[in-house]
C-alpha cells in the first residue's frame, strides 16, 4: 500500500448558492465529537454561502478539537467556517472515513493557527497523508464501517428519546 496526500483524492467544494434556496448549516449547527448536525436555527438573510452536496464531508474549521464531522445526507450550504470535502479520486462513504479517524482531527489541531480561536491550515490539511486504497478496498471498508455509524445514529436518538419526559421537558 502506498501514501498520498489528502489533496490527491479529495478537493474542497469552493462553489457558492444562494441562502435563501438551501438547507444552511452553520459551525454552530454541527455537534462535536463526530455527532453530526442539527438544523440552524440562524442563517443569513441574504447572500450566498458554500454549496455543499450529498455525499461530500463537511469538518467546522473553527476549533478542530471538537471533532465537529458530518456526511451530508442532502444538498445544502454552509458557512465559510465550515470545510467541504468533495470527493474527487475515492468513495465518499470511505473519505468520512478517513476524516472521522481521531490521527486527522490531531493532525488537524497540530498544524491549525491562532489561540482563542485556532482554524485549520487549509493547506497542511491537504498535506495530511493518507494510504491509498483500490476502489474495491475503499468500498469494503466503508461496507463495514457504515453500520456502525447508523448503530451510533440510533443510540443517540434512544438517548434523547429518553432524556425527554412526556410533556417535552429534560429530566433532572
Amino acid at each position: 500500500m502506498t501514501e498520498c496526500a489528502l489533496g490527491k483524492i479529495c478537493r474542497y467544494r469552493t462553489e457558492n448558492a444562494s441562502t435563501d434556496q438551501l438547507p444552511y448549516l452553520s459551525t454552530e449547527s454541527m455537534q462535536p465529537n463526530k455527532m453530526g448536525v442539527i438544523p440552524s436555527e440562524v442563517a443569513p438573510s441574504v447572500g450566498k454561502a458554500r454549496l455543499f452536496r450529498k455525499g461530500d464531508t463537511l469538518i467546522s474549521n473553527i476549533r478542530p478539537y471538537f471533532k465537529k464531522i458530518w456526511q451530508a445526507e442532502y444538498d445544502g450550504c454552509c458557512s465559510a467556517d465550515v470545510l467541504v470535502f468533495e470527493p474527487h479520486s475515492c468513495d465518499s462513504d470511505y473519505l468520512y472515513w478517513l476524516l472521522s479517524d481521531d490521527t486527522f482531527f490531531a493532525y488537524m489541531v497540530a498544524s491549525s493557527k491562532g489561540t482563542k480561536m485556532p482554524r485549520g491550515d487549509k493547506d497542511a490539511i491537504m498535506r495530511y497523508k493518507v494510504r491509498r486504497q483500490s476502489a474495491t478496498e475503499q468500498r469494503r471498508l466503508a461496507a463495514a464501517l457504515n453500520p456502525i455509524r447508523e448503530l451510533i445514529r440510533i443510540s443517540q436518538r434512544t438517548n434523547d428519546y429518553l432524556a425527554e419526559e412526556p410533556n417535552g421537558l429534560r429530566a433532572a
